[in-house]
């Protein structure tokens, strides 16, 4: 039998940049004898002492609770610290770059400017907000479900690894994002704070809160203390419906359409979602998007027109009615 080498030999490769004097990054190699337990932290350690002493990044606790070594190799969120080197190299083929969360926020290599990320997290008011004694008889107590409702929200350490794999706030630089949208829940949900209708009127704005969510899941994926944001933004939705909050807008009444589908056939159907939300007069903006699903057959010509079935019904349609109906608490 073949001995297992406890090294590999790779080449590594970082993105480099400084703001102050490049104009465009590039990306630069370096090879390297890569160990069976190495981190990625290891790597761009060794890159610095051994390489490149002006090669830049940040780290500090090396246990996974900063969240200041957060980066991307080949678009994969990591904490640096915590992610195996090899398991990366057996993941993309031994060839990887580090790069920054955010390229386009980058001020010097894998150093990012965070302010809109601090900025985003500072607006949702994470603190617990509350007109208590300064000098209270006792401390203030909560129940094991009281405490288990945050769905340990708690354990997020601001790394933005979620908020920098977000695309809704990729393209559109108002939205909140989900670290701020989980922190925002996490004091929310806690029964000492009192700005709850105060919180949840800012997580409702349209351009920034919850409604331009895309359910993508890339923030539940990016997370490396599991805290599922995407968990905390759905919350976030049931509680502005439960607190009267939400109003009827096309975003809302988008969420609406997709139970108003599962009623009528137990399906999902686009183009009564479309009118629904928008209606027949806002549903012309999409004919290029409808035409385009016309050809795949993902909708017909007669899809969404009042009074003709284009959806076919389930089987067993009046248990998921019943479903519905029991698990339903709130409408506009």
């Amino acid at each position: 039998m073949s001995e297992v080498k406890d090294t590999r030999k790779v080449t590594i490769k970082a993105f480099r940049f400084n703001a102050e004097t490049d104009y465009l990054p590039y990306t630069k190699q370096y090879e390297m004898e890569v160990g069976k337990d190495e981190l990625i932290l290891d790597l761009m350690n060794r890159i610095k002492w051994e390489h490149d002493g002006s090669f830049s990044y940040r780290r500090s606790c090396r246990h996974g609770i900063c969240g200041a070594c957060a980066i991307k190799v080949n678009g994969k969120s990591v904490l640096a610290c915590k992610q195996n080197a090899i398991e990366l190299l057996n993941l993309f083929d031994n060839d990887i770059t580090l790069e920054p969360s955010s390229k386009k926020r980058a001020i010097k290599d894998l150093i990012i400017d965070k302010t809109d990320f601090w900025d985003k997290h500072a607006a949702v008011k994470p603190f617990i907000v509350a007109d208590i004694d300064p000098r209270p008889a006792s401390e203030s107590k909560q129940s094991v479900a009281q405490f288990n409702a945050l769905l340990d929200a708690d354990l997020c350490i601001q790394c933005g690894a979620c908020h920098y794999a977000c695309p809704a706030l990729e393209v559109n630089d108002a939205f909140l994002g989900p670290a701020a949208l989980a922190a925002a829940y996490r004091f929310t949900a806690d029964t000492r704070d009192e700005a709850t209708e105060e919180r949840l009127q800012i997580t409702f704005e349209s351009g920034s809160g919850v409604w331009d969510c895309v359910k993508c899941f890339e923030c539940a994926e990016a997370c490396p203390k599991e805290v599922n944001p995407i968990e905390k933004i759905g919350k976030l939705h049931n509680m502005q419906f439960e607190h009267g909050v939400a109003v009827s807008n096309v975003a809302t009444r988008h969420a609406e359409g997709f139970l108003r589908g599962m009623k009528k056939t137990g399906y999902l159907d686009e183009a009564d979602i479309v009118t629904y939300s928008e209606g027949y007069l806002g549903m012309y903006k999409h004919l290029g998007t409808a035409l385009k699903m016309m050809k795949t057959g993902k909708i017909h010509w007669h899809s969404g027109i009042p009074f003709i079935d284009s959806i076919p019904k389930i089987k067993n349609l009046d248990e998921v009615q019943k479903l519905i109906a029991i698990s339903q608490t709130n409408k506009l």
